[in-house]
């Protein structure tokens, strides 16, 4: 099912987006990340993470949101974006979640060529807990987060 929200942006609703698993998890680490793709068949690649996820003994997953079709900003000469989001609990620290996030984003098919670029898969750390982190590495909440609708549309249906 979709909802056509203007001309610019369209809400989807699949199996898994939007999707409330039945936890009670013991973690400590409350995670919300935002996932984007434009390459390939972006809902496919979206429902094999989640797959990773909950296979993952790590990572006890919590809601996912609709996912929003949307135009790309930075880099224009490309496909729209299918972005959503997910929450999550883990025991992770914020480094290694990002570390496990990136080998994620690998191994189904991200490759970094240029700030902006197409991509199969990115995944965004918006927040982690309430911590504040601004390294080289990682910046929590993420940078700019409240300026996009590709963000704030999809968090607004969790």
């Amino acid at each position: 099912m979709k909802k056509i929200l203007n001309k610019n942006l369209t809400l989807f609703y699949t199996s898994n987006f939007p999707k409330k698993f039945s936890y009670n998890s013991t973690k400590k680490h409350t995670v919300t990340i935002g996932i984007g793709g434009n390459i390939g068949n972006t809902k496919t690649i979206f429902d094999k993470l989640l797959l990773y996820l909950r296979n993952d003994t790590r990572f006890d997953l919590l809601i996912t949101s609709p996912l929003l079709l949307n135009p790309p900003f930075g880099f224009l000469e490309q496909n729209h974006f299918l972005n959503g989001i997910i929450a999550l609990k883990t025991n992770l620290a914020p480094n290694d979640f990002l570390k496990n996030m990136q080998r994620l984003e690998k191994r189904l098919g991200r490759k970094r060529s240029f700030q902006d670029a197409p991509r199969t898969l990115d995944i965004d750390i918006i927040f982690f807990d309430d911590k504040k982190i601004n390294t080289q590495n990682l910046i929590i909440p993420h940078k700019d987060w409240a300026n996009r609708e590709s963000v704030i549309i999809p968090l607004k249906h969790l």
